[in-house]
């Protein structure tokens, strides 16, 4: 889509306004801020999806906060040049329920991603070896308490400020793919009463990608699940007050999480969380780690946990 860009100030940040042309149909505008600052994480761009009946209506809308930002809406910037088109799942939303659709929040990762979205709980349920081969692997310790800080402390707010919103824990999700179904989890966990549901596709349970850990699954396969069923026992809300949908395909990198989500899914029944109503688990045959993967399946998450 050819857009024009406007750059307007907005809550003392500069932002570029991506406005469709007029001959487009669809009349959703995207809000760009590049390199927003943080107290508690590295600067990165946001962009915050519009619908496209924002500017004509009075309603206030319920908010999706996306990891991987750049991968979410068009092509341009996106990962291989594959993107999740989350704007079109939304517009089909729209049309089959009117008044279903949200503002999407991306928020862009940054060099520092694995150390962003690697739980830092499930991190200090480790034993040192482990613990240590994750560090050295993602570049350093965990970083995910800061980034969820960023997103809790100083994002939503100016989200809640500047947009119609709808700021209540039941409108407000969170969804990310492979490690950014990592931070989802751990988001909802660490903060359910800001977080109603999380979506977690293709979620990188491993959290090593070292090939040793693919040709050799049993070297830390028992020690990964356990440190994630420990933090879950101590962290997952109680049933009936949030959602988590968890999925995974069955070719290349998602060919591995199975015995990871058989195991957590165990540990969602055993804390009274029950499938089909507090939590989702799918498998999709055929399906590869990948935005066009997740691009297709995104409508079936998305009912889930909005509804």
């Amino acid at each position: 889509m050819d857009r024009r860009t406007l750059i307007a100030a907005t809550g003392g940040l500069m932002a570029s306004a991506l406005v469709p042309n007029p001959s487009d149909a669809s009349e959703a505008m995207i809000v760009r801020y590049e390199t927003m600052p943080s107290r508690f994480t590295g600067a990165r761009t946001v962009s915050v999806w519009l619908p496209a009946d924002y500017g004509k209506s009075k309603r206030r809308y319920p908010v999706l906060y996306m990891h991987d930002g750049q991968n979410i809406f068009g092509a341009s910037n996106a990962f291989g040049g594959q993107s999740w088109r989350v704007d079109l799942a939304m517009e089909a939303r729209q049309r089959a329920v009117p008044g279903s659709d949200a503002i999407v929040v991306g928020v862009w990762n940054t060099s520092t991603r694995r150390q962003d979205f690697s739980p830092a709980g499930v991190e200090a349920a480790m034993d040192a070896k482990l613990r240590a081969r994750t560090e050295m692997e993602h570049g350093g310790p965990a970083l995910s308490d800061g980034y969820l800080r960023f997103l809790v402390d100083e994002l939503k707010p100016m989200i809640d400020r500047d947009y119609r919103t709808r700021p209540d824990k039941g409108s407000t999700y969170i969804m990310g793919a492979s490690m950014g179904g990592l931070i989802s989890l751990y988001g909802i966990c660490e903060y359910p009463h800001v977080f109603g549901a999380a979506g977690c596709l293709s979620t990188h349970w491993p959290l090593l990608s070292a090939a040793e850990s693919y040709s050799k699954p049993d070297l830390e396969t028992p020690a990964v699940i356990q440190a994630f069923a420990t933090y879950l026992k101590r962290k997952l809300p109680k049933p009936g007050q949030n959602k988590i949908w968890m999925d995974h395909g069955t070719i290349n990198l998602d060919s591995f999480y199975q015995p990871y989500q058989v195991a957590m899914d165990q540990v969602f029944k055993e804390q009274g969380w029950q499938q089909g109503k507090d939590f989702e688990s799918r498998v999709y045959e055929g399906a590869d780690h990948n935005e066009a993967s997740w691009r297709v399946r995104l409508h079936e998450p998305l009912k889930f946990l909005m509804g």
